[in-house]
């Protein structure tokens, strides 16, 4: 449908171009032309002078019959001036030849380039429920294993042999929680994920109600590497649980995109990285991973990427900034501060962006300029209860006094 739907539409496009072309055209530039219309004019205008009683019944006759031999004059006048411009033929044939070949090879070039013919439509609905039915497919954790070889790592003998032994030990005994920390370190080291997976599993087990989200973390990670990159059900719980324990952690942020864009949702994909690019730090581990992959993500969630770094102080760069002495801490920081502020005076932000830029000002000590900040920016976020809370947060922090 689509397909006869575009070409009907380029066809009849195309068609009215090449009418245009082909069709003879005639241009009357004569000055009979202007007398016609003047002469008709003065018609009404004698029509209107009886109407008003300025002339008679006779006197209106007369000056009738006398625009009616002038225009009688005009037209034959009129007909002999009037110019027949009809253009070369041979040179218009090409010419409409060239414009059928250029819109149609260059519409359907263009499509065929850009589009996908063969991919049938695709309604919100439609993608929803298939998202839906795709996460309910999945594989679990251990089928999903086994279809992954351990990777293979050159590991001198001597530490193997240490690696052998820490899993005796563990067998004696198996509730040690700093041996089996340290089994799964080192099998994660040597490439044996489905081994250092099975040592995180028994580590939350011994841990019990002390988890953290950083044995959450942890496990969820080696899960993923377990399966080369594939998150698993059991691994999306598992990031869920760190969620819930440090929402803004980066590494969980990250590999949850990962199973956003896993599972068909490459909008939430799309929108938990691009936060991320925006947070930093520029160093952090899933930055690179990131950047390698939110181009496909923003594609197929049809959207316009922007590749433009992000300026302004991050959250890590500030708390680093505490760390130096008052003076350049401020320095470093004031620094950061201006190309940022400037910038959202002049082109707007994202709330992270403001809050940001609040919470540094904060840091400065310049908390009347941060309540300036924080006034102009719950006007323009005020239709954005999320926004708002994340903003009041950031005044909070800056020690702004509501």
């Amino acid at each position: 449908m689509i397909w006869f739907l575009g070409s009907a539409a380029c066809l009849v496009c195309t068609g009215f171009i090449v009418r245009s072309i082909l069709q003879p055209q005639t241009i009357d530039i004569s000055a009979a032309s202007k007398d016609l219309a003047l002469y008709k004019d003065q018609l009404r205008e004698v029509d209107s002078d009886l109407a008003r009683g300025v002339l008679s019944e006779t006197e209106s006759e007369s000056a009738r019959l006398e625009i009616s031999r002038r225009i009688l004059a005009a037209d034959k006048r009129a007909q002999m001036e009037t110019l027949a411009n009809p253009a070369p033929s041979i040179i218009n044939k090409l010419l409409a030849a060239f414009v059928i070949l250029t819109v149609l090879t260059g519409s359907l070039g263009i499509y065929a380039n850009l589009g996908e013919p063969n991919l049938p439509d695709r309604p919100l609905v439609a993608r929803l429920a298939a998202a839906q039915e795709a996460r309910a497919q999945r594989l679990s954790q251990e089928d999903a294993e086994v279809q992954v070889p351990d990777e293979k790592i050159n590991i001198p003998e001597d530490y193997l042999k240490l690696v052998k032994r820490l899993r005796e030990a563990i067998k004696k005994r198996p509730n040690d929680e700093q041996g089996l920390r340290l089994l799964a370190l080192h099998e994660f080291r040597i490439g044996k994920y489905r081994a250092a997976r099975k040592a995180h599993t028994r580590i939350m087990k011994v841990v019990g109600d002390k988890v953290t989200a950083k044995d959450y973390i942890d496990f969820a990670e080696v899960m993923i590497f377990a399966t080369n990159g594939y998150v698993s059900p059991e691994a999306e719980i598992t990031l869920s649980q760190a969620l819930k324990l440090k929402p803004n952690d980066g590494r969980t942020r990250y590999y949850s995109g990962l199973a956003m864009a896993q599972n068909g949702r490459a909008d939430v994909a799309y929108r938990l990285w691009e936060g991320l690019l925006k947070e930093g730090p520029q160093d952090a581990a899933w930055i690179p991973l990131i950047k390698s992959q939110i181009d496909d993500v923003a594609r197929l969630a049809g959207i316009n990427m922007s590749n433009q770094p992000l300026p302004g102080p991050t959250t890590d760069q500030i708390n680093a900034a505490s760390e130096m002495t008052k003076e350049d801490r401020k320095k470093m920081i004031r620094g950061m501060v201006a190309g940022l502020g400037e910038r959202l005076a002049t082109n707007g932000g994202t709330m992270n962006e403001w809050a940001r830029l609040i919470r540094a000002l904060g840091v400065l000590g310049e908390t009347a300029r941060a309540s300036e900040i924080w006034n102009e920016a719950k006007d323009v976020f005020s239709d954005n209860p999320k926004a708002l809370n994340l903003l009041l947060e950031a005044a909070q922090a800056a020690e702004i006094s509501q």
